[in-house]
C-alpha cells in the first residue's frame, strides 16, 4: 500500500462569532474532505510535545514520527538544508524573516508579502553590507531567509515574529536563556554575545533597508516597507534518521511544498524534494500543479508528504474570508482530484490522511497548541460514525486522541 499525507498548514481554528460559532473548517464547503470522513476513520492528534512551542517545524516533524527531544534544532537548520547550505559543525543557523515594522510594532511578519526576487535583492544587499567570514545572509523564499553565525550559541530566546503581530518589537529582541548569559557552548560565543550580535544586526538592517531603492519605491506607492530583519528559530546541524530507516513500509518517499522549512525536514528525513512551478506558499498557489505532482510522485514513491501553506498565511493575516477560501481550494483542487485519480488505481491501493499541523486562528493571528483533527481513508478501512471533517466532529472519531508518533504508526499500518 502507498501512503499520502495532505497537510493544510494552520487549517484548524477556533469558533468564530461571525460564523455563528463555527470554525472555518465547519463553515467551508469541503465536500471531498467530508466524504473521506464519512468513508474513513477520524480522530484528533496532539502535534506539540510538552515543553515545545507550537511552531510548524515542531508540529510537522512530530507528525512524521520523530521524537523532538532527540532531533530538534530549530527552524534555521532545516531551512539551511532546503536551500542547499551544508552546515558546518560550528555553524549556528537562524531563520531570518524580512518584516515590516511600524509605530514601534511588528506590523507584518512577511515584509508585506515579498516576492522571492525582492527578498533576494534585499538579502544580498544586507550580506554585502553586514556579512563577513563569520556572518552570512543567504536567500530563501519570499520573506523567509537564512542567517548563519559561525560559533553562535543556540541558547538564546528569539521570538517568532508571526507570534507577535501588532506588538512592540523592542521588548522581544534576542535574549540569552537564563544561565547562559556568560556561558559558552564548547568553543562558541556566550549566550549574551550571540544575542547582542543578533540585536545589532537587526538595528543595522533597519538603517540599511530604510534607504534601499526597493523600499523607497514601495513606500511611494503606499505599500508596506520590508524594513527590518528578524532572526529566530536558530540551532546547530540536526541529527535525524531517514524515514526509510524508521519505517519499513517506506522504501522511497517524497515531499512537496513551497516552504523551505518543510523541504528541509524532508531533506533530513531522506525524502525526495519535489519543487512545483507556480507553488507560492500563499492563496495564489497552483493547487492543480501540486495535485498532479503528488500523483506523479505516488507512482514512483511509497510515501508522499504534500504540504499546502495557504491557510496558515491567511490565519496570520487575520483574513477570515481568505482562510475559508483556502480550505475550499484545498478541498476542490487538491483533495478531490487526488481521490478521483487514485480510485482508478485498481492494482495500487493508496491510503490518504488529511490534517493540519496546528491551528492558526484568524482572530489571534498566531499558532496555538491544541489538538488537530485528522481523517484516514483507504478503500478497505472500516468507517467510524463521523460524517464531516472538522475540529468538533473528529473529537468523536474512532481513533480518539493520538499523541505525536502514534499517528504515523497507525497511518502506515493497515
Amino acid at each position: 500500500m502507498k501512503h499520502i499525507i495532505i497537510l493544510g498548514d494552520g487549517m484548524a481554528d477556533h469558533p468564530i462569532r461571525r460564523l455563528n460559532g463555527m470554525t472555518p473548517l465547519q463553515y467551508a464547503d469541503k465536500a471531498n474532505m467530508d466524504m473521506l470522513a464519512r468513508n474513513g476513520k477520524t480522530g484528533r492528534l496532539i502535534t506539540i510535545p510538552d515543553g515545545f512551542l507550537p511552531g510548524s517545524e515542531v508540529a510537522n516533524t512530530a507528525i512524521l514520527g520523530y521524537d523532538l527531544n532527540l532531533v530538534y534544532e530549530g527552524r534555521g537548520p532545516l531551512e539551511a538544508a532546503s536551500i542547499g547550505y551544508d552546515m558546518r559543525d560550528d555553524d549556528f543557523a537562524l531563520r531570518c524573516n524580512i518584516v515590516t515594522l511600524a509605530d514601534g510594532k511588528i506590523k507584518k511578519h512577511n515584509g508585506g508579502h515579498l516576492t522571492t526576487d525582492e527578498g533576494d535583492t534585499l538579502i544580498k544587499y544586507l550580506n554585502s553590507k553586514l556579512g563577513c567570514e563569520d556572518i552570512q545572509f543567504l536567500t530563501g523564499t519570499q520573506y523567509r531567509h537564512l542567517l548563519v553565525i559561525r560559533k553562535g550559541n543556540k541558547h538564546i530566546m528569539c521570538a517568532p515574529p508571526h507570534d507577535h503581530p501588532d506588538e512592540p518589537w523592542q521588548p522581544i529582541m534576542a535574549k540569552p536563556e537564563p544561565g547562559w548569559e556568560n556561558k559558552n557552548d564548547g568553543e562558541r560565543m556566550t549566550g549574551q554575545e550571540t544575542a547582542d550580535l543578533i540585536n545589532n544586526l537587526i538595528i543595522e538592517s533597519q538603517k540599511l533597508l530604510k534607504e534601499h531603492p526597493l523600499n523607497k519605491e514601495k513606500t511611494s506607492k503606499g505599500k508596506d516597507a520590508a524594513n527590518s530583519i528578524w532572526p529566530w528559530g536558530g540551532g546547530y546541524r540536526p541529527k535525524m534518521k531517514k524515514l526509510t530507516d524508521i519505517y519499513p513500509q517506506i522504501r522511497q518517499g517524497a515531499v512537496i511544498s513551497a516552504v523551505d522549512l518543510i523541504r528541509g525536514i524532508g531533506h533530513y528525513a531522506g525524502l525526495n524534494i519535489i519543487k512545483v512551478k507556480g507553488a507560492t506558499g500563499l492563496a495564489d498557489t497552483d493547487y492543480e500543479a501540486k495535485a498532479q505532482a503528488a500523483l506523479k510522485a505516488l507512482r514512483t514513491n511509497d510515501f508522499v508528504f504534500l504540504h499546502i501553506e495557504a491557510s496558515d498565511e491567511a490565519g496570520h493575516d487575520g483574513d477570515l474570508e481568505l482562510k475559508i477560501k483556502t480550505i475550499e481550494n484545498l478541498d476542490k483542487r487538491i483533495v478531490g482530484p487526488i481521490y478521483k485519480e487514485i480510485k482508478t488505481w485498481r492494482d495500487t491501493p493508496v491510503r490518504i490522511a488529511i490534517l493540519p499541523d496546528h491551528p492558526t486562528p484568524v482572530e489571534i493571528r498566531t499558532h496555538v497548541n491544541k489538538p488537530v483533527p485528522f481523517v484516514i481513508w483507504d478503500s478497505n478501512i472500516v468507517p467510524d460514525d463521523v460524517d464531516t471533517y472538522d475540529e468538533v466532529s473528529c473529537a468523536g472519531g474512532g481513533y480518539g486522541m493520538l499523541r505525536l508518533g502514534e499517528f504515523m504508526d497507525i497511518f502506515l499500518n493497515p
